[in-house]
């Protein structure tokens, strides 16, 4: 953990270097947890660390001796922005094929994202990151949604109430967490550090990751930000051997305790599934249907075999 501003990782590399510490520590506490399968998992931003760590796990690995190796089994990315330069050009459709915004205005949006794509391509990252958060703005106030995250919601999502959570000190001692320890959701200080971060891709950790491991990609119906239409963009670009055969699999339709959930696409190693009435925090949303897709894919049960 950073406790300083110049110890924050400024890129994935660094946040991989850090989270690997955090892991080993943490298989040390039990010998049980030595031989146990290792899954990672993440959301939102967490689209670029979770491939981050995952793709340093197994190179790390490579050079270890087989008993000082992290045992890791899987991924799994919900709503994330992984491949933000392909994301980037799906939010004026997206809205506007939800009716959420008019054919002029989904033109002014377009102008805005390729520019995103423009400074991007120059690798000028911290402006391309500038450009990104205007088009987020933009698409915000054409809209008038409180939040991008679900647009059906009338009030923003309440994460304050993680912060309460992890201010306790019964919960901090629960989890060996220094008392003096100050948890913050979505820390400024990191967002600046990592400012110029934003706009760069980590596809190729997930193609890595894809023919070494497996990897679960799970959207919310309703997200605006890195939702469906967002992850499609960009797996349809991946570069893997299996990727023909997944994206011509079939789409199952996916129910649980007998009520429609939402869609199950597999192929080997890769699994994407959409959960209905769900927004960017899918496990606020949906809390029983996220805990069943997560763990029949772990245990290869159902459709997700």
């Amino acid at each position: 953990m950073a406790s300083t501003r110049q110890e924050i990782p400024t890129d994935q590399n660094g946040i991989a270097k850090h989270l690997f510490a955090a892991i080993t520590r943490f298989v040390q506490l039990d010998p049980l947890f030595k031989n146990r399968p290792i899954y990672i998992t993440g959301e939102s931003y967490a689209g670029k660390y979770v491939p981050a760590i995952g793709y340093y796990i197994l190179e790390k690995n490579a050079n270890l001796k087989v008993s000082e190796r992290v045992n890791l089994a899987g991924v799994a990315i919900g709503d994330g922005l992984t491949d933000p330069e392909t994301q980037v050009v799906t939010h004026a459709l997206n809205a506007y094929y939800v009716g959420l915004i008019n054919e002029k205005q989904k033109n002014e949006l377009e102008k805005a994202q390729l520019e995103a794509v423009r400074l991007a391509q120059m690798g000028n990252w911290s402006e391309a990151t500038d450009a990104r958060n205007k088009v987020l703005k933009m698409l915000q106030s054409m809209t008038g949604l409180d939040t991008l995250y679900d647009y059906t919601r009338k009030t923003p999502y309440e994460d304050d109430l993680v912060e309460q959570f992890l201010s306790i000190a019964e919960v901090k001692k629960a989890l060996g967490i220094n008392e003096s320890f100050a948890y913050e959701s979505c820390s400024d200080v990191v967002g600046d550090v990592l400012h110029a971060d934003v706009m760069k891709s980590v596809k190729y950790m997930v193609e890595y990751l894809l023919s070494r491991s497996k990897v679960l990609l799970y959207q919310g119906q309703h997200d605006l930000r890195d939702g469906v239409v967002q992850t499609e963009v960009w797996v349809k670009t991946v570069k893997w051997e299996g990727i023909v055969e997944f994206l011509n699999s079939e789409r199952k339709i996916w129910k649980v305790n007998g009520e429609l959930a939402g869609y199950v696409q597999n192929w080997k190693s890769l699994t994407n599934v959409v959960v209905l009435g769900a927004g960017h925090l899918l496990p606020t949303d949906q809390p029983v249907n996220s805990q069943k897709m997560i763990e029949d894919w772990v245990l290869e049960r159902g459709l997700f075999k």
